[in-house]
């Protein structure tokens, strides 16, 4: 099922179960989604954003709760940090599996023995390749140190 049709379908049920924090996350889900849209027709795509950007959505929906929560723990604010968590459950549910850190490695070393990379040059090319491959699936941040690594 695509990914605006299961988030479509949660939002639905959320709305069937009562379930206010879980309903309120989805609604900003489809609000960020909707956003991109918008912004995607601007530029000529009459159809909107793929699972491919949705999945970027997403994983950046994630990364920001968990910095949020991160801080709300440093500054004593526990009830905020557990509503940070909870939203990030959700949003979890709908991406891919993360890859460990060794299916990652491998991932990297697929990815420039694919595109015959040798040098630092070719990082922008290896690190496109692999988002074209695992978004939502790996952290990108972690991921360019290693592609750098190898590459040097």
């Amino acid at each position: 099922m695509e990914l605006r049709a299961r988030v479509s379908a949660a939002l639905k049920q959320a709305m069937k179960d009562k379930a206010a924090d879980r309903l309120s996350t989805l609604r900003l889900i489809n609000a960020a989604i909707k956003d991109k849209d918008i912004a995607a027709r601007a530029e000529g795509q009459e159809d909107g954003v793929g699972d491919g950007e949705v999945l970027a959505i997403l994983g950046k929906m994630s990364k920001q709760r968990v910095e949020s929560a991160r801080a709300y723990e440093e500054g004593g604010r526990l009830d905020l940090a557990e509503r940070e968590t909870a939203e990030i459950k959700v949003i979890e549910e709908f991406l891919p599996r993360q890859l460990s850190s060794d299916e990652a490695e491998k991932a990297v070393s697929d990815a420039v023995a694919e595109l015959g990379a040798e040098s630092i040059r070719d990082m922008g090319k290896v690190m496109a390749l692999l988002k074209s491959k695992y978004t939502g699936q790996m952290d990108f941040g972690s991921v360019g140190p290693k592609v750098k690594d190898r590459l040097s």
